[in-house]
């Protein structure tokens, strides 16, 4: 898939307030810090599309992008560590919620978590809540080009051996870097294969 357009639509905290409309969406979420804007920006080939800041949890609305005129990617604020206070974050946990359990358009849930990192409490907890209530979702492993590629593939077979723990199979997952462009043709190809398998229903 090649993205020849890529604008913003709308931010609300209300998912009653997302936009009527029967595209396809696929949502980004991920714990604060861990890249999600950058890696928004580098998918869509535009370098300022979702906002960047130095200051995890920046992200604090339900915020749709249209692609290509025939779907949305719907950044979703960050979980755990940002600087905002309990009850902000009670709210962010409210609509993110509610955004899951009622946004029929929702086809995946992309769970990005930090290469670097062991499998962190935080990120195994929303993916547990997230197959529980038959949510679909992959996991995007950001930032890999901080690691040496043994390095990478060590952390990555660690975080399969404990996904397995508790689940059956490992979900799909993806490799990224926001520096790079690695994983994005496979992110693309792979949102693209549902588009495509959506429409011949």
């Amino acid at each position: 898939m090649k993205i020849k357009n890529a604008e913003f639509v709308i931010s609300n905290s209300s998912v009653a307030k997302c936009p009527n409309s029967k595209l396809p969406e696929y949502a980004f979420i991920g714990r604060s810090n861990v890249g999600k804007s950058s890696l928004i920006n580098m998918l869509t080939g535009r370098k300022a599309l979702a906002k960047t800041s130095a200051t995890p949890g920046k992200t604090q609305l339900i915020n749709h992008f249209l692609i290509n005129d025939n779907w949305h990617l719907v950044d979703l604020p960050g979980y755990g560590y940002a600087k905002v206070s309990k009850s902000t974050k009670n709210t962010f946990q409210k609509f993110i919620t509610a955004y899951f359990e009622k946004r029929e358009q929702m086809i995946c849930a992309f769970v990005l978590v930090d290469s670097r990192h062991s499998p962190q409490k935080i990120d195994m907890e929303f993916m547990q809540w997230l197959g529980e209530h038959q949510v679909p979702f992959c996991i995007i492993f950001t930032k890999s080009d901080k690691l040496k590629s043994k390095e990478l593939d060590l952390k990555i077979e660690n975080y399969e051996a404990e996904m397995l723990k508790t689940w059956v199979e490992m979900p799909q997952y993806f490799v990224t870097s926001a520096n790079t462009g690695m994983g994005q043709e496979e992110i693309l190809s792979y949102i693209e294969e549902i588009n495509k398998n959506l429409k011949l229903r």
